[in-house]
């Protein structure tokens, strides 16, 4: 026979932190609300939820919604395309994490399929990211970019966030609406948008004349910088023109998500 170890408060601890660990593990994961290990995306939220129940091409495995949140819904639950399954507030809090603003549902679903630059056809005005990290800016980005009728967000497959439930709570449904592309090579897809008859326009602060004048054509793509740095160099050399947003108050720039829903309105205006 062995000899039993004694237990020290500090092994008591350690045991307490892989019991929760556990207990995360089995009840949803170990990562940011919306997102899973299995390869699914877990979203949240009901304007959200309600978009990709809708949309033919998401495919969905499991809705989990308390009462009052399924109600609220108003779907009959023989059309809904996946299983049901009623639930109490704290079991969504478990599975999503007690941050996630989830309004009592849940569907965990297959990311969207993905789409190409060739995908987007013939749409007049296209949105392009450089390195824009912030899911919560990219989710409010999307919802601009449904709001004023914009073909697709393009961005990087490095330096963005991938599909997730906080990205798509923040779009509130418009991740179901617009293609969200992204590419290995911005310079490429920049020329590539330039070839299809796209003018394309870097938005910076220090751009030599304002975003109105600088429209000359009936395709635009614009093209928006991260949070932090802006317009990475080689960006700001490949895209057609510089403008910038004329802004004559005391702070002179904008979040890029906000700067994204002036642009688009400007550019809209031009469009027609």
């Amino acid at each position: 026979m062995t000899e039993r170890a004694s237990h020290t408060p500090k092994d008591s601890h350690y045991a307490r932190l892989r019991r929760a660990h556990r207990e995360r593990t089995q009840s949803g994961p170990d990562t940011a609300p919306g997102e899973a290990d299995d390869g699914l995306v877990r979203l949240y939220g009901l304007h959200t939820v309600k978009a990709a129940l809708e949309n033919p091409r998401r495919r969905t495995t499991r809705l989990l919604a308390t009462r009052n949140a399924f109600n609220r819904l108003e779907f009959d639950e023989g059309s809904l395309p996946c299983p049901v399954e009623i639930v109490e507030p704290r079991a969504l809090d478990r599975i999503l994490g007690g941050e996630a603003v989830h309004q009592g549902i849940t569907l965990e679903a297959d990311p969207l399929p993905a789409r190409r630059l060739a995908d987007l056809g013939a749409c007049d005005l296209l949105l392009v990211l450089d390195q824009v990290t912030d899911p919560h800016n990219v989710g409010a980005i999307l919802r601009s970019a449904t709001a004023f009728g914009a073909g697709g967000v393009v961005t990087t497959s490095r330096h963005s966030p991938d599909e997730s439930g906080v990205l798509a709570k923040a779009a509130s449904g418009a991740l179901e609406h617009v293609p969200y592309v992204q590419i290995t090579n911005l310079a490429n897809g920049l020329g590539e948008l330039t070839a299809a008859g796209y003018q394309t326009i870097g938005l910076d602060s220090d751009g030599p004349q304002e975003l109105e004048p600088t429209f000359s054509a009936k395709r635009i793509a614009l093209v928006l910088g991260s949070e932090g740095k802006g317009l990475r160099q080689k960006t700001r050399e490949t895209v057609s023109a510089l403008a910038r947003l004329e802004m004559p108050g005391a702070i002179r720039s904008l979040n890029v998500s906000n700067a994204a829903a002036v642009a688009l309105y400007a550019a809209r205006r031009h469009i027609g």
